[in-house]
């Protein structure tokens, strides 16, 4: 386990930086346990990194459907977001970029499960398209379909970071 700790450890930081928006090493031993009680799961069909890649994306996502998530992320969300906006000068004022993260994240888990899970394979799992399709078994198309609504939601609803409203 050592082994697959000290040759994974940037992979897995990065993933958790990358989704999280920052360190988290409650995250990151998670991932490790979780490792370490799916590898006789692990089917050598692709590469090792990708699948601790896809597990820390996992462990994430799980994380933020947490009880400690969603109370930060309400914190969050009760601070009326919008007036702190408009009352800053610069768009660097106006939050900070851990708040407008974790605002981010919240508005990607706020939307409806097809458009989700086709977002977060794509931006953030960072699967080309036919990958995406193979995946879900829908036709590329329709992953270009999805991808293109989940962004027009998430352009409406987090306009207000972007410094206007959405017409």
């Amino acid at each position: 386990m050592k082994e697959i700790i000290r040759d994974n450890k940037k992979y897995v930081k990065s993933v958790i930086k990358k989704l999280t928006g920052s360190e988290n090493d409650d995250i990151e031993q998670e991932v490790y346990i979780k490792a370490w009680q799916n590898m006789p799961k692990y089917e050598e069909m692709g590469k090792f990194k990708q699948w601790i890649c896809t597990l820390t994306a996992n462990v994430c996502r799980d994380y933020f459907r947490s009880k400690s998530f969603k109370k930060t992320s309400k914190e969050v969300a009760d601070d009326n977001l919008e007036e702190i906006y408009q009352e800053a000068s610069t768009p660097e004022d106006k939050i900070s970029s851990r708040q407008r993260q974790k605002i981010i994240l919240k508005a990607v888990d706020d939307l409806p499960k097809i458009y989700r899970e086709v977002i977060i394979l794509f931006e953030f799992e960072e699967y080309p398209m036919e990958k995406i399709a193979k995946k879900l078994k829908i036709p590329e198309g329709t992953v270009k379909s999805r991808l293109s609504n989940a962004r027009k939601i998430l352009s409406k609803n987090l306009s207000f970071l972007k410094g206007y409203k959405y017409e």
